[in-house]
């Protein structure tokens, strides 16, 4: 199922690097190796050539066009690289494509269009061109039945630990007394930001499937997930057009990696699946 919905995203990308040079985090790089076909097959598109999404790397002299390929939101230090590289060349024609949809807030339209104002800024020239788009290029296929998301390889479920942390951080207000305790408005900010972007992703995907979910979760931090896709604007919507139905079941890595599958295994864990 994910390789299709892989190719889609990537589809949109080809389109646009004839005669650019690509700059490219490695999430995205690792996304393209699985299953975008690789890197064979962005210069097979035309382009020139592809970089490392870095603020010590620029356009050649004799390179007009970039296209950047980010798996993260339009903002902080993905700013930076993007502004850094752009200042750097001499770009007249600049694109960006994310790996997230920026539906939250202002909406991915506004977002989108004051940052090409703000790339052709950097480009010297009002009258350049810019683009900024969203891609679904969060999964890597590992086979036709299994995928990764290796922007989100930081992602793990909380511990004991985290809760003191959590605690200290909010000296003037009631403690948490266990994982279970804690919501989504309690978590910082950068775990927030990471959590909305996989949403983002897993939205995507549902969407492409044309599927309504049911959401379950067994763990603390996949109950936080699962309650987050629940609420998710975008997927409110789509599920009331959606004609397909499946169980989505979050499970904490901790909880997975503790020894072998066997089904009573499974079965007994599902037992335990909370509802969300």
């Amino acid at each position: 199922l994910a390789a299709p919905q892989v190719t889609r995203g990537w589809e949109t990308v080809l389109a646009k690097v004839k005669r650019a040079v690509v700059f490219m985090d490695a999430a995205c790089a690792e996304t393209l190796h699985w299953g975008g076909g690789g890197a064979g097959r962005l210069l097979g598109a035309g382009a020139l050539n592809i970089k490392e999404f870095s603020s010590f790397e620029a356009g050649g002299a004799d390179q007009p066009k970039a296209v950047f390929v980010v798996s993260s939101l339009l903002k902080g230090r993905t700013v930076d690289i993007i502004r850094d590289i752009v200042s750097l060349s001499n770009f007249q024609y600049c694109v960006v494509v994310t790996a997230v949809s920026h539906a939250e807030g202002a909406g991915s339209q506004a977002v989108f269009e004051q940052f090409e104002e703000k790339l052709c800024q950097w480009m010297g020239n009002m009258n350049y061109t810019a683009e900024v788009l969203h891609a679904p290029l969060f999964l890597a296929p590992v086979s036709s039945h299994l995928f990764v998301t290796p922007a989100f390889a930081s992602l793990f479920p909380m511990t004991p630990q985290d809760l003191a942390l959590l605690n200290q951080a909010r000296p003037e207000k009631k403690k948490f007394g266990n994982l279970n305790d804690i919501d989504f408005s309690s978590l910082p900010p950068a775990l927030q930001l990471q959590i909305r972007m996989l949403v983002s992703g897993l939205n995507s995907l549902l969407e492409y499937l044309n599927v309504r979910e049911e959401c379950f979760a067994i763990g603390a931090l996949s109950r936080i997930i699962a309650g987050d896709l629940a609420n998710y604007s975008q997927a409110k919507t789509r599920r009331k057009t959606a004609q397909k139905r499946a169980s989505f079941i979050f499970i904490d890595r901790t909880l997975d990696l503790t020894g072998d599958c066997k089904w009573p295994n499974v079965k007994f864990s599902l037992n335990r699946c909370h509802y969300i």
